[in-house]
């Protein structure tokens, strides 16, 4: 949501409570609703889980970045006050002056290094600050500044020395001075002895904190930004209180409020952003080296005892001085990735380790799904979710995403090159292999060698294109199925071989090149190895959650090819790592109906008591949404046919010529841009070719400029071409344009038609995936029997029959809440702020249903007319866009 839309607050306060969580404007009841949704599911802990939609254009991030961070300062403020009243508790039998001696003594612990690193960190605040003013003072110089104000840069002021501040003098007298021996003695023993200080010693590190996730850097890096825009709350107060209220603690005698200090008033979020070693990495000849695989082999390669020469970017003894700076300033700036980079550079530490000493300190961690999603990268990077809360955004396609870093594919042009470059290696090292490297390398070549063999004899076949692999067929090639597997993988992994054969290879080769003179090009080293190590660790899973399917592509090479890939079948095993460690887990998104899915193939154990749904409205008014089903149209004869765009029916030529009148009709009274999602690529191609062998294609030009998404084109430069078109029309082209897309394309996620550029949104027909694919096949099995099974363990005395036919529902329940979470992503491309307006039109007699409707969000459902004809569709829009004319 633009921060335009939205009002400030007046400039005091009301606290910084779940009364207003600390929202930076005046929060619509929306956002309000939201917010508490949030911070009780939070609040209640204990593995909850809360799936919440709110549409897009209803400041959803910065509802979650509110409620959840106003959540983590009052727990820890409370967690503080608790840890203190057991303290007390434990040595109740002391006598009371000695007790609100520890008290006292231990608050003011906590309270001092609380302080003591928050003035570091506002320190380097104000480093970073006059730093960035005498950077803008310099750029007006450069750029014609006068002699004057040439003087007024200090040109030395980058080098001096700070101001340093005698820590010890600032500290006091012992407070235990003046203690009999005896009563200091007594104090040692509870813990309350004389202080011995460390700067760098951080109590109040690796308490709870947020791991936020969202799907791509430019996503987390908007989620950054709005991180910037509130401020909260101390987790610190001084001398007793809450961070909710700010109150101090009671007086000694008379019951007095006593305030906390201003200086603990203000607290600024500790962030830190995690990022892959690709992002990250500042060592040139490494992050050169392009592919994932191949830099973080080459990274650890570099760290290992034994390297000549190790990175000299590392942190390490040489470097602790630079690497405690990186991540004071990391915590003390709210940094994006890009800021990491850069700041690693200055500071000559690799950003990619330096940041994992900024996670204990942190508030909320930043990353892109694959790190927080496979329990693999989490390791990597030392993250520990135990206890802590994690937010999954633009979670509607988290199942998608859970199956996508767990799934692998190789061709057998891959394995071919494979064997190449192994028999290459092999020549050059063979002798100088030994024992298990002997006995590994030759393995690896079986595993290549059998599985080539498969591939080789399925392309000869003549059986389908396309299919489901026997796996034990699969792996009796070349007696794969008597290596031991983990073991093989785990060799590739910690001996670099993949990338140790990749390199050498690529050297060979560019050094053949170079002798050949510089007309021959170097060939380059696609990381094949590196493929097939995916592919074997995806072997590794368990076997009933996913399967191995062929496709056949015979153009793509002389010759032809074939493709072995895995699928993972269900996240459910993948994302209990991350429900059963959680202290709270919320899946937020802008259209994340229907709901059942996530709980019945995410966390299915998990009792219903534990799952908060929350479906929030838009903050737009009514009369800026007008939504309609256009179920019907006149036949030639006078009669009426249903618009039901089915795999059976979506090829009737009569029903996609009265479509393309209906959007002539519709264009008519639209104004500026008008999307069109069709179900797939093929039957854009079916449709748009039919109405250019008719009159329709040039009607439809003459009320709009016409463009449309192609499978394997720029969908950029399409998008660059309609938004000219609808705001810098030319002046002999019609005014607006129409954009033809497809549902799950490039145009229906991600981007934005807001204002001018999406008046009106049409899904036709509802884009079931083709269930006759292997891999839906597979899929919906596998929901069918699970489900029976999993209803036969829970109820023994539930017969076979009924079992079956409640697998059967859940099985058709998925397959349709498939196509509707594809439909919804194309319906929120339209509305995307408060005064944004726009129709839906949803072009089948199917969306009437009252099962199809109950799926899609409840502002678009609340809004639905009933199934109408193209009449009465005309009359609304008419009156509709009248009504927004100025």
């Amino acid at each position: 949501m633009s921060t335009a839309d939205q009002t400030a607050p007046p400039s005091e306060g009301t606290g910084g409570g779940p009364a207003d969580f600390n929202h930076p404007y005046t929060p619509y009841d929306v956002q309000v609703d939201f917010m508490k949704t949030v911070y009780g599911v939070l609040q209640a802990g204990d593995g909850q889980v809360g799936i919440l939609e709110s549409p897009t254009g209803t400041g959803k991030s910065l509802s979650l970045i509110c409620a959840s961070l106003t959540w983590l300062r009052n727990f820890k403020a409370s967690a503080h006050e608790t840890t203190l009243k057991s303290l007390g508790e434990k040595f109740a039998g002391e006598p009371d002056w000695v007790v609100e001696q520890l008290l006292r003594r231990k608050r003011d612990e906590l309270t001092r290094q609380w302080e003591e690193r928050e003035e570091r960190l506002e320190s380097i605040r104000q480093k970073e600050r006059a730093q960035e003013a005498r950077r803008a003072k310099r750029r007006r110089v450069e750029e014609g500044g006068s002699e004057l104000a040439r003087e007024a840069v200090d040109e030395d002021a980058e080098w001096l020395l700070d101001d340093w501040e005698d820590r010890d003098a600032q500290g006091g007298s012992d407070p235990l001075s003046g203690l009999s021996a005896e009563t200091r003695d007594i104090l040692s023993r509870m813990g309350m002895g004389p202080k011995k200080t460390n700067p760098e010693d951080d109590k109040l590190d690796d308490e709870i904190k947020i791991f936020y996730a969202s799907r791509t850097h430019s996503q987390l890096s908007q989620f950054i930004s709005e991180l910037r825009r509130p401020s909260f709350p101390s987790s610190y107060p001084s001398h007793g209180g809450t961070a909710s209220t700010g109150e101090g603690r009671e007086g000694e005698g008379d019951g007095e409020r006593i305030p906390a200090p201003a200086a603990v008033a203000k607290e600024h979020v500790k962030h830190i952003p995690l990022s892959s070693r690709q992002k990250l990495c500042i060592n040139p000849s490494v992050s050169r080296l392009g592919s994932l695989s191949a830099i973080n082999d080459r990274c650890a390669e570099l760290q290992q005892s034994k390297t000549k020469a190790k990175c000299q970017y590392l942190p390490g003894e040489e470097t602790l001085t630079q690497t405690r700076q990186f991540r004071d300033t990391a915590l003390a700036t709210l940094p994006d990735i890009e800021d990491l980079h850069a700041l690693g550079k200055s500071l000559s530490v690799c950003p990619y380790y330096a940041s994992r000493a900024a996670i204990p300190a942190s508030e909320i961690i930043t990353l892109p799904y694959p790190l927080l999603l496979q329990k693999s990268a989490r390791d990597a990077l030392g993250i520990k979710l135990e206890g802590n809360v994690v937010i999954i955004d633009e979670a509607h396609n988290v199942m998608d995403a859970v199956s996508g870093v767990n799934a692998a594919a190789i061709r057998l042009s891959e394995l071919r090159r494979a064997r190449q470059m192994l028999a290459v290696y092999v020549r050059k090292f063979g002798k100088k292999l030994k024992g298990e490297n002997r006995v590994m390398v030759g393995r690896v070549g079986r595993v290549i060698e059998g599985l080539s063999e498969w591939l080789e004899g399925a392309m000869k076949g003549k059986g389908e294109q396309e299919g489901i692999v026997d796996s034990n067929a699969l792996l009796r090639h070349k007696s794969i199925d008597q290596i031991n597997m983990f073991k093989l993988v785990q060799y590739i992994q910690d001996s670099k071989l993949a990338y140790k054969i990749e390199s050498y290879v690529s050297h060979i080769e560019e050094d053949r090149s170079s002798s050949q003179g510089p007309a021959a090009a170097p060939r380059s080293a696609t990381p094949v190895l590196h493929t097939l190590l995916s592919f074997l660790l995806a072997l590794t899973n368990l076997s009933f959650e996913g399967r191995i399917f062929y496709q056949k592509d015979p153009s793509s090479t002389p010759g032809g090819d074939i493709q072995l890939s895995y699928l993972l079948l269900s996240p459910t095993h993948a994302f209990s790592s991350i429900t059963s460690s959680a202290r709270a887990v919320i899946l937020a998104g802008g259209t994340m109906s229907p709901f059942e899915d996530y709980t019945a193939h995410l966390f299915p154990s998990l009792p219903g008591a534990k799952v908060t749904t929350l479906s929030c409205g838009h903050v737009i008014p009514s009369s800026n949404l007008s939504v309609w089903t256009l179920s019907k149209y006149r036949t030639p004869t006078g009669g009426e046919s249903p618009f039901e765009f089915s795999f059976q029916r979506r090829g009737d030529k009569d029903m996609i010529s009265q479509l393309g009148l209906a959007l002539v009709n519709i264009c008519s009274v639209v104004p500026d841009g008008v999307v069109v999602f069709l179900p797939s690529y093929g039957y854009l191609d079916e449709v748009v070719r039919a109405w250019q062998a008719s009159p329709v294609w040039d009607r439809l030009s003459s009320k709009k400029v016409l463009f449309r998404e192609s499978k394997g084109g720029s969908s950029d430069e399409v998008l660059e071409s309609y938004s000219a078109a609808i705001l810098s029309p030319a002046p002999d082209k019609p005014r607006g344009a129409l954009l033809l897309s497809v549902v799950g394309g490039k145009m229906s996620e991600g981007i934005n038609f807001s204002d001018r550029l999406g008046r009106c949104v049409l899904v036709v027909g509802l884009p079931y995936p083709n269930i006759n694919s292997p891999e839906w096949k597979a899929k919906t099995e596998y929901v069918e029997s699970t489900t029976a099974s999993r209803l036969v363990e829970a109820d023994p005395g539930v017969g076979a029959k009924a079992a079956a036919e409640e697998g059967k529902r859940a099985a058709r329940e998925f397959y349709e809440n498939a196509c509707m979470r594809a439909v919804n992503q194309s319906i929120g491309r339209a509305i995307r702020h408060r005064g944004d307006y726009a129709a839906i039109i949803l072009v089948d007699r199917r969306y009437g249903s009252e099962r199809i409707r109950s799926k899609l969000p409840r502002w678009i459902a609340s809004s639905m007319e009933g199934e109408e004809g193209l009449g009465r569709v005309m009359g609304g829009l008419s009156s509709f866009f009248r009504g927004k004319k100025v």
